[in-house]
């Protein structure tokens, strides 16, 4: 079977640093997978990785079953959909035109020709709640705002994978909730395969499907209830000073 995503002995790093090696993992469609770890244990470096915008150290990864290696961009874009941390630069386009170049694998340049393409930036705005400013431009917007937008342009792009980088970084907590939410019904009524680094461990727990744990140079995944009692969160996080509590599970400062 082919799944959406997946990757064969993928080890990722940078230069002669390994951060994670050996990874075997399987993104299923119709699931959300929060992918946590400390800072530095390979988050970012993954998700590019697994984009095709990062080049692996060892193994291979791969979209509905072709290597990302032997893939074009245009190809790639076709397949797995991005959102990085960081504000984007956009001068003055607004916020239609922004989501609307998610478009572009499928519609050249400008992205917007089609009515089935307008439909796709309008539902995607509104799915992510930005179609109350789809005329200002990104600079216009706060960094939660911006950061909706940037993932209503990768809904746009109508891939079967979406790779989110740190995207409830400039939520509060109800918006965090939400969009985990919203990110977690779109996997499941569109056949996605989303997977989102987060350090909001908490939010992913309560509404993610599976957890994949970057520690110790090694990748641990499972179901969240998985992740809740096989003492894996107390094993990393303890270490930084923080203890998870299996039956409430939630987390609280080690005084």
């Amino acid at each position: 079977m082919n799944h959406p995503l997946s990757t064969q002995g993928l080890t990722i790093g940078h230069g002669a640093k390994v951060l994670v090696e050996g990874m075997d993992l399987d993104f299923r469609a119709g699931e959300l997978v929060a992918l946590i770890g400390v800072n530095g244990g390979g988050k970012s470096t993954l998700l590019r990785t697994m984009a095709g915008l990062h080049t692996p150290l060892g193994g291979s990864v791969r979209a509905e079953g072709h290597d990302l290696a032997h893939l074009s961009a245009a190809e790639r874009a076709r397949r797995i959909a991005v959102v990085l941390t960081g504000r984007p630069q956009a001068g003055l386009l607004d916020v239609r035109t922004i989501v609307a170049l998610g478009r572009q694998p499928w519609t050249g340049h400008f992205g917007y020709s089609r009515a089935a393409d307008q439909r796709s930036v309008e539902e995607a705005m509104q799915a992510l709640d930005v179609q109350g400013f789809a005329t200002r431009s990104l600079q216009q917007l706060s960094d939660g705002e911006a950061q909706r937008v940037m993932v209503a342009r990768a809904l746009a792009q109508d891939t079967p994978v979406m790779l989110l980088d740190e995207p409830m970084a400039f939520l509060d907590l109800v918006n965090r909730v939400r969009l985990l939410r919203t990110l977690r019904d779109l996997a499941r009524t569109r056949g996605k395969a989303i997977v989102l680094s987060t350090h909001d461990l908490q939010t992913a727990l309560d509404l993610c499907d599976r957890m994949l744990l970057l520690h110790d140079r090694r990748a641990w995944v499972g179901t969240t209830a998985e992740a809740r009692t096989s003492g894996i969160l107390q094993r990393v996080f303890n270490a930084e000073g923080l203890l998870f509590d299996p039956r409430s599970g939630g987390f609280h400062p080690d005084h």
